[in-house]
Parts: C-alpha cells; structure tokens; sequence
C-alpha cells in the first residue's frame, strides 16, 4: 500500500488506491490488535468500512473459511482468530437506547477485539481510549483515511503504522504486537 502518511495532531492520513490495499491496511492494523481494544469504524455507505474489516479479521487470524460480511440485520457476529473478534454494525439502529439491550459492554470491555461499523451512532458509549478510523470515497476504488487514535496504546499503533508507512507496506517487517517495535528493519 503506498501510504504517504501524516502524523498532523496525532492523526494519520492516507489513501489506499483498490480494494486489496484496503485490506492489506486493516490486515497491518489487526496484526497490532490485542484483547481488548476497539476499533471505531466511521464512514459513509460504500466506504471500506466492511472491507477495512475483512482486513483487520486477517491480521487476527480468522479463517479465510470464516468470511467476514457485515452483520447487519444480525447486529453482531463473533468470530474466532488468535483472539475473540467482535463485529458489530450498527447501520440499522436509529436509537441509541437500541444499543443497550445488545449487551455492548460486555463487547467493548471484554477479552477479544471489537470492530464496530457506524460507531459514530454511538459516541457517547464508546471507550474513552478507542482507535477511529474514518473512510471516505474520493474515487471509485479510492479511499481516503484518517485514523484517530484515543489514548497511549492506539497512539503507538498509529507509530507503527507511521514507521511501517516510511519503508513501505509491501516491505514492512513484523512487529511484535505487545510492544509495538519492529523484530527487523525495513
């Protein structure tokens, strides 16, 4: 993914030109991902907030087999990876007193990682500490993308992404997932 990213008031901006490298870019965040956190996808119909998840689920470890489609009418689908992955869409719900009958909580502050499409109908309940990602379509395969990080640990995901971004997603290196630090140089 040829991400020319910036680190402009602890955002980081980017562009992905196709489908795949969508993928490959929520693939690099999901491989960063530990139990816990919570993924706060916003964008428009149409936008990659579904592909951006198909990504994310790889760099999980969710089966291939296991295909990530977005749960809309069933709200929520749990799928298993090297950690729990919670996936919610919340692109029906038009009231926020819809949400507490799904036993958010226990999503949000449980042991896997939650990914949730249209977070932005639920501002007001996400965690205080939460990785935003918004998408917005400036063409038919492009995507521009801003992803917000809420608190230390989604800060230093955006660091990685920032360093993996300078050698180039294609070449990037592993990165151990607790600590944030590449294994190898690019």
């Amino acid at each position: 993914v040829p991400l020319g990213g910036l680190l402009k008031d602890k955002m980081f901006n980017l562009e992905t030109r196709s489908v795949e490298e969508t993928i490959t870019l929520g693939k690099k965040i999901g491989k960063l991902l530990r139990a816990g956190d919570v993924v706060a996808l916003i964008g428009n119909l149409g936008s990659g907030k579904t592909t951006l998840t198909q990504g994310l689920a790889r760099g999980l470890e969710v089966k291939i087999k296991d295909y990530v489609t977005s749960p809309s009418f069933t709200l929520i689908k749990e799928h298993r990876g090297r950690l729990p992955v919670y996936h919610i869409d919340l692109y029906r719900i038009d009231d926020l007193k819809e949400v507490y009958g799904l036993g958010y909580e226990e999503y949000l502050y449980g042991e896997g990682v939650t990914i949730i499409e249209w977070a932005d109908k639920i501002k007001k309940l996400l965690p205080k500490e939460v990785l935003i990602i918004n998408l917005e379509i400036i063409g038919e395969n492009r995507r521009k993308i801003k992803i917000v990080p809420k608190g230390r640990r989604y800060q230093r995901i955006v660091k990685t992404l920032m360093r993996t971004a300078k050698c180039g997603m294609r070449n990037a290196k592993r990165v151990n997932a607790s600590t944030h630090q590449r294994i190898t140089d690019c």
